[in-house]
């Protein structure tokens, strides 16, 4: 099964490191966002992935061309022309696909639809680090039927709540659990979503007329993960998700 990844965002909420690389390439625990989550779902058994590229697309497929020599250790036999590679090398299959530097997320997967093929696939966003089980997920997608599935987390603020009343506060709660459920990426889709994504063009956010319709006809689960998420969308973002990771809380690791 096919895994399509969103990688064609610009990132101008951090722009501090998407002026010279795409978001996806932001560096989390020494690699990039994007190489953390391709671990993920590898760990799940799921390696064949198509990664929708957009802006500074040209930067995911240096670093993934140059992937092996730059990250393992080998022997170089400059008569053979052959390398050993010291370690085991990650055994992915990798589809680079340009849709456009200004495409909308619905468009991008629009423009992929002869490489999906007619077949359940996955898909997620670049800037979403998460535990969440894909084969846990999967399985409820497919007790359920429906022709997308997305991963549902539960929001919460990161400030504190005030209840005032005639000026004066009446109680605090900090980082009070609202228990709305937002969208976690991660999704499990059926071929039919083409369906509902009719625009030829570069203007269909996924998460517009897509998913609401899908929403309204009874077709879109929702899979709730009471794991760990968080998404990278701002340079304060990333600087958090280090600092765990300096800490020694790799959360979003399932491998």
């Amino acid at each position: 099964m096919k895994v399509a990844i969103l990688c064609g965002g610009r990132g101008l909420r951090m722009n501090e490191l998407t002026e010279d690389m795409p978001k996806p390439m932001a560096n989390v625990c020494g690699r990039p966002m994007l190489w953390h989550i391709m671990k993920n779902y590898k760990h799940f058994g799921f390696d064949d992935f198509v990664l929708l590229l957009g802006y500074k697309g040209e930067k995911i497929k240096e670093y993934f061309m140059d992937y092996e020599w730059r990250n393992h250790n080998f022997k170089l036999d400059t008569v053979k022309e052959t390398l050993e590679f010291f370690e085991p090398v990650e055994d992915w299959k990798i589809t680079f696909l340009d849709t456009g530097s200004e495409t909308m997320t619905g468009s991008r997967i629009r423009r992929a639809k002869d490489v999906l093929g007619n077949e359940t696939f996955m898909l997620t966003y670049g800037d979403g680090l998460s535990d969440v089980d894909i084969n846990k997920l999967l399985e409820y997608h497919r007790s359920m039927g429906k022709i997308a599935t997305v991963t549902g987390v539960k929001k919460k603020t990161q400030y504190g709540i005030l209840t005032i009343q005639d000026g004066l506060a009446k109680s605090f709660s900090e980082k009070e659990d609202l228990g709305a459920v937002i969208n976690g990426g991660f999704f499990v889709i059926e071929p039919e979503i083409f369906d509902y994504i009719d625009d030829n063009g570069t203007c269909c956010a996924l998460e517009e007329a897509p998913l609401k319709n899908l929403a309204k006809d009874g077709e879109l689960a929702v899979y709730l993960h009471e794991g760990f998420w968080t998404a990278c969308d701002t340079y304060s973002d990333i600087i958090n998700i280090n600092q765990l990771c300096n800490n020694g809380d790799s959360l979003w690791r399932a491998w």
